[in-house]
């Protein structure tokens, strides 16, 4: 990648891996309705001026609105209700370390929707040890009744899997800000009854005011128009190879923020996962290129007569054009 790129890609490394901590912190005071909303509308509110100013929004939303919609859903929408819900009974680590598999869905779903190029032995390895990770991970909590809890953040995984493939294919042509703005603004009007049916009865702690005031502002804002320049620098697949970086990040938090325990089995589980993720998201090797063998001048070899010389023609004749 360009220097730009890895610029990008490490801020989204640590601005994305952050949030798992913020989003704990809030769901333990507020609704996860009351979480969606609020990282919307600060978002949507700090980036609408900067999408106004490039002017042509409303026409952008009138050319682009289905995929646009398609977006949100798969994005924003879907997956960060079922993602905040699902830290109401799971760890901030844990969380974090299962949306690492996104690199691995990413591949699975890019050969379904028509890449041609070969994965070959190492990706299908990586494949592979990815999902032995995301198992080593999960069957603890499966024993211990968290199953709605791991089926809201696998349907979150799916949702940001999917969500690049469509920027980078279909909103390739519009503007950052342009797609995101719109995007956050409908999140927030859909997130707003609800939040309102679940509106704190007294004033939310400082430390929750804090969680989603980041949330909104870095973690939205910063970070949304970070990605989509990161997925036109690098492309879709590799732009959610910030997810090698994110569960390191969420599970450093969460032990020194929240004392989450640092278990044997969750460092298994992300090295499991972070091997499978590279192997599955490695570029394929090109053959190496041949060199053609070189053949000899007609002049060189006796008693051939020259291939292109017309049927009856004399020899000697020399054709000019």
């Amino acid at each position: 990648m360009t220097a730009r790129g890895w610029f990008l890609f490490s801020l989204m490394g640590v601005v994305w891996g952050i949030p798992y901590l913020m989003i704990k912190v809030a769901v333990d005071a507020v609704s996860p309705s009351m979480v969606v909303f609020t990282r919307c509308a600060l978002g949507a509110a700090l980036l609408l001026p900067f999408a106004v100013r490039q002017g042509g929004l409303a026409r952008t939303v009138r050319t682009h609105w289905r995929p646009m919609l398609a977006f949100a859903c798969l994005e924003i929408l879907g997956p960060w209700f079922t993602l905040t819900d699902a830290e109401r009974r799971l760890s901030s680590s844990t969380a974090g370390l299962l949306i690492a598999g996104v690199p691995i869905v990413g591949v699975a779903l890019a050969r379904f929707s028509g890449d041609t190029e070969r994965l070959g032995a190492r990706r299908l390895a990586g494949l592979a040890l990815g999902l032995v990770g995301v198992a080593v991970l999960t069957v603890p909590h499966l024993t211990g009744g968290d199953s709605r809890s791991l089926a809201e953040v696998l349907l979150t995984v799916v949702g940001y899997a999917t969500a690049p493939l469509i920027a980078a294919r279909r909103l390739k042509d519009v503007p950052t800000l342009q797609l995101i703005v719109p995007c956050l603004t409908l999140a927030a009007l859909v997130y707003a009854p609800p939040a309102a049916a679940t509106w704190p009865e007294r004033m939310p702690a400082a430390d929750v005011l804090a969680a989603l005031a980041g949330l909104g502002a870095v973690c939205t804002a910063v970070a949304f128009v970070a990605f989509l320049e990161l997925i036109k620098e690098a492309g879709p697949t590799r732009s959610t190879v910030i997810t090698y970086v994110n569960p390191a990040v969420a599970v450093t938090a969460g032990a020194l923020f929240l004392d989450e325990r640092l278990t044997a089995g969750v460092v298994a589980a992300f090295l499991l996962i972070l091997a499978g993720s590279v192997l599955a998201t490695a570029a394929t090797p090109k053959p190496a290129p041949t060199t053609p063998t070189p053949v000899p001048p007609e002049s060189a070899v006796p008693g051939v007569a020259r291939a292109d010389r017309r049927a009856g023609e004399p020899d000697g004749r020399v054709e000019c054009s």
